[in-house]
C-alpha cells in the first residue's frame, strides 16, 4: 500500500468517525428509512457483510435492521464509509444540529 493510499484511508476513517459523532447531535430524529440506511451503512463500514442470523418472526425492528444491512452485502467497507459520511452530511444540512 502506498503512502497516498494510507493517507486516503486515514482521511476516510477520520471523516467516518466524525460523522458517527455528528449523527448523535442532530436536532431531531431522522425518519425510520434514514435510520435504517445509517444503520446498514455503519454496520457494513465497520463489520463488513452481514454475518448474523436473521432475527425471529416477532422481532420486527431487528428484522428491519438485519434486512437493511443484508441488502448492501458485498459493498466495499470504504464505499460504505463514504456513503455514510454523505448521508450524515445530508441529514445535518436538512435537519440541523442541536
Amino acid at each position: 500500500m502506498s503512502l497516498d493510499e494510507v493517507r486516503i484511508l486515514s482521511s476516510i476513517n477520520t471523516k467516518f468517525n466524525k460523522a458517527a459523532e455528528e449523527v448523535k447531535e442532530l436536532s431531531s430524529q431522522p425518519s425510520d428509512a434514514d435510520l435504517l440506511e445509517l444503520y446498514s451503512l455503519f454496520k457494513q463500514a465497520s463489520v463488513g457483510d452481514c454475518n448474523t442470523s436473521r432475527p425471529g418472526m416477532l422481532d420486527f425492528k431487528g428484522k428491519a435492521k438485519w434486512d437493511a444491512w443484508d441488502r448492501i452485502k458485498g459493498m466495499d467497507q470504504n464505499t460504505a464509509k463514504e456513503k455514510y459520511i454523505q448521508k450524515v452530511e445530508q441529514l445535518v444540512s436538512t435537519i440541523g444540529k442541536k
